[in-house]
């Protein structure tokens, strides 16, 4: 039992599953904007297995891929794809089971769902390969977390809205404005390894630049997103908050590097659970 109980520990360091709040919010805030409110316990809870199948699948995959690189940088190499605690092998099974998982789901939510499955789990796994020849990963990774409302309206109504397409790509630019902060740790080993990243290429100011203007789009595009699914006070609101807070990690960036992981991690986490509650306030308050 205690190895059964080690080896789950083991899993969840690998994949940190409490990350996952990155993507639940704005899966679940799609399926309460293309509802119109509640849209039911079956979709709820197959929400929730598509959103950790799905990234269960994309994190298995980028740690069996990046073992040799995570091996060869000081602030990875204690993760279990590189101590030893996971074998590849074992990786490898994981990742399989998430993403047969992740087609399982959609194949119960609709037929649209399953017909873009593979296409999302082709996204989000290709992720692992772009920073071995492209500048893009960053991007990539906000795609990859893109699709989550792109996935929650599809399950609701069984189609794509445009206000969910200016959802995702505010998204998109929320993601990989952050990511750019959290490489900032890495541009020493990232230009020794040969890995591709813009911290590496174009050096710390451009890339904080560049990450504030990426989040100054995904303010720009939620904002949107609230006029064109015609969503009210509340949902302006979570824009303004989001803003602030987005304000505020890069405020703490700027003041110390050392407080990158509680700019990336605490502030954005609950960025998406504060946005969250105040769509769900916004939609209900309305019935």
């Amino acid at each position: 039992m205690n190895k059964l109980k080690q080896k789950l520990n083991d899993f969840n360091e690998l994949v940190m599953f409490k990350h996952s709040i990155f993507s639940l919010p704005f899966i679940f805030i799609a399926m309460i904007v293309a509802a119109n409110g509640w849209f039911g316990i079956k979709l709820f809870v197959l929400g929730i297995l598509a959103a950790l199948t799905a990234r269960n699948f994309a994190m298995g995959f980028n740690r069996y891929m990046d073992r040799d690189i995570d091996a060869l940088n000081p602030r990875t190499i204690n993760r279990p794809n590189v101590d030893g605690r996971i074998s590849a092998s074992q990786m490898l099974l994981f990742t399989i089971g998430n993403a047969l998982g992740f087609i399982l789901v959609a194949y119960f939510v609709n037929d649209l769902a399953l017909i873009l499955s593979l296409p999302i789990l082709f996204v989000i796994g290709s992720y692992s390969y772009f920073k071995r020849f492209s500048y893009l990963a960053h991007v990539i990774l906000g795609v990859s977390l893109a699709l989550a409302p792109i996935a929650g309206v599809v399950a609701v109504s069984e189609t794509i809205t445009f206000w969910s397409v200016l959802l995702s790509i505010g998204v998109m630019f929320w993601v990989a404005g952050f990511d750019l902060l959290y490489s900032l740790q890495d541009i020493e080993v990232d230009k020794q390894l040969g890995l591709h990243s813009i911290p590496s290429k174009f050096g710390v100011e451009k890339t904080m630049m560049l990450s504030k203007i990426f989040h100054a789009l995904t303010v720009v595009f939620w904002l949107l997103f609230v006029i064109f699914s015609g969503s009210s006070y509340f949902a302006y609101l979570a824009v303004l908050i989001s803003a602030l807070m987005l304000s505020y990690e890069h405020y703490l960036v700027n003041k110390d590097f050392k407080k990158i992981d509680k700019a990336f991690f605490t502030v954005n986490g609950y960025l998406g659970i504060i946005f969250l509650i105040l769509i769900i306030i916004d939609k209900f308050s309305k019935i």
